[in-house]
């Protein structure tokens, strides 16, 4: 007698997660009630790496609070930036005769930097075509990423007002 098979279930993922846009404001604080901060995949970023991001991005911010110094968020320009943007709703918006788009949770990725004009030229002045140019949109985009990220590391905090 042969042995049945085992039978072969899909999995399910459920991935819960809060309207952030809507709920959260630009330092991950509850609009609600602001003592409260969240952090991680609860806010709608997708990925491990994305999750320590917001919560390294939860903890500068609540610690800027705690020292009464203000908090600047990174420029949307930078990874960091650029999620805490899709989080916090940066991305949203309804063109005239759209409809409301709906939040769903993100891994960082390029389409949710702002543009930057592509470089049409090489550093020898050919022109450039098809997969490289999108990669050079890519570099450019990465270079303009890791210099605001550095300024924005360097820049002294203010006091609160």
């Amino acid at each position: 007698m042969q042995a049945a098979e085992p039978r072969k279930l899909g999995g399910l993922h459920r991935n819960t997660f809060l309207n952030s846009p809507k709920l959260l404001d630009g330092s991950l604080r509850l609009k609600a009630e602001p003592r409260l901060r969240f952090a991680g995949q609860i806010t709608g970023c997708e990925g491990y790496v994305e999750s320590a991001a917001i919560g390294l991005l939860a903890g500068r911010a609540a610690a800027a609070e705690r020292l009464g110094l203000a908090w600047i968020a990174p420029p949307a320009s930078t990874a960091f930036g650029a999620l805490l943007g899709h989080i916090t709703g940066g991305h949203i918006s309804v063109e005239a005769g759209e409809s409301p788009r709906s939040f769903q949770p993100m891994n960082v990725n390029f389409g949710l930097f702002p543009e930057l004009e592509t470089p049409s030229h090489d550093a020898q002045g050919r022109k450039i075509k098809g997969k490289e140019r999108g990669a050079a949109r890519k570099r450019a985009l990465s270079a303009r990423a890791l210099a605001d990220l550095d300024g924005w590391l360097a820049a002294p905090r203010q006091a609160a007002e």
